[in-house]
């Protein structure tokens, strides 16, 4: 029995290790990009040894892939929960502004997957790159029956999906490649952050809701984006704060 005990627990710390591993590596990828990341500095920062990241991962690539993978899920768990939420016989126009709006929430908030993509493409390697686009599918499998509903709805006005992501897209990474540009743009709110992001996110707010002709009554106001973001654990912060 104690052997079993003993086991389980040597498990458990093993999940741990490899969770806090990710998680120090999803921010160094972040901060730093994946060229000026190293299995070293990788160990150094998590305070494990070098030789256990070998064990755990192999190599840096792996880590790299372990870490979109779990943002991917967090994504895709996101965004299907987000659909859920919605009421059936709410009409199709509403159903996909309202996606695009608090998706675009959800990413200012949650930057990292953003992070990663600018990163892949910064680093010229095709392989990083396919990677991530790998998966494609399986999201577009999650949002595709919003546009196919409005298409149907609003023949006139055709919605192409992956032109409407590109635009979230676009949005999310300049709010971070461009951050200090948010600043010039509002000076009077330039020492506050969360006030700069909703000020951003109100322009896609605005294009979102004219393009879908959405009244103003039913247009989110929210005072924070994290009024209209729903409360989801990332799985690399989930499960490291288990330990």
């Amino acid at each position: 029995m104690l052997e079993k005990k003993q086991g389980r627990r040597s498990a458990e710390a093993a999940v741990q290790t490899k969770c806090l591993i990710l998680k120090v590596a999803a921010n160094m990828f972040c901060e730093l990009g994946y060229e000026r990341v190293s299995l070293r500095n990788i160990s150094e920062k998590a305070g494990v040894s070098h030789s256990l990241i070998r064990h755990h991962f192999g190599s840096k690539e792996k880590i790299w892939q372990a870490v979109t993978d779990s943002l991917d899920e967090f994504m895709k768990s996101y965004m299907a929960e987000l659909i859920d939420e919605m009421p059936k016989d709410m009409p199709s126009d509403q159903k996909i502004y309202l996606f695009m709006v608090r998706m675009l929430a959800f990413a200012l908030l949650n930057p990292q997957p953003v992070q990663m993509i600018a990163d892949a493409i910064r680093q010229d390697d095709e392989a990083l790159l396919q990677y991530f686009l790998r998966s494609k599918d399986e999201f577009e499998a999650i949002f595709a029956g919003l546009f196919s509903d409005y298409n149907v709805a609003f023949p006139g006005s055709q919605v192409e999906a992956w032109e409407s992501k590109w635009q979230m897209l676009v949005f999310a990474h300049g709010a971070l490649s461009l951050a200090p540009m948010m600043q010039e743009t509002w000076p009077e709110d330039a020492n506050n952050s969360g006030k700069l992001l909703i000020n951003h996110w109100g322009l896609f707010n605005t294009i979102m809701a004219n393009q879908f002709n959405i009244s103003k009554a039913d247009r989110l106001k929210p005072n924070t984006l994290e009024d209209i973001v729903i409360d989801m654990c990332c799985p690399l912060n989930e499960l490291s704060a288990k330990g």
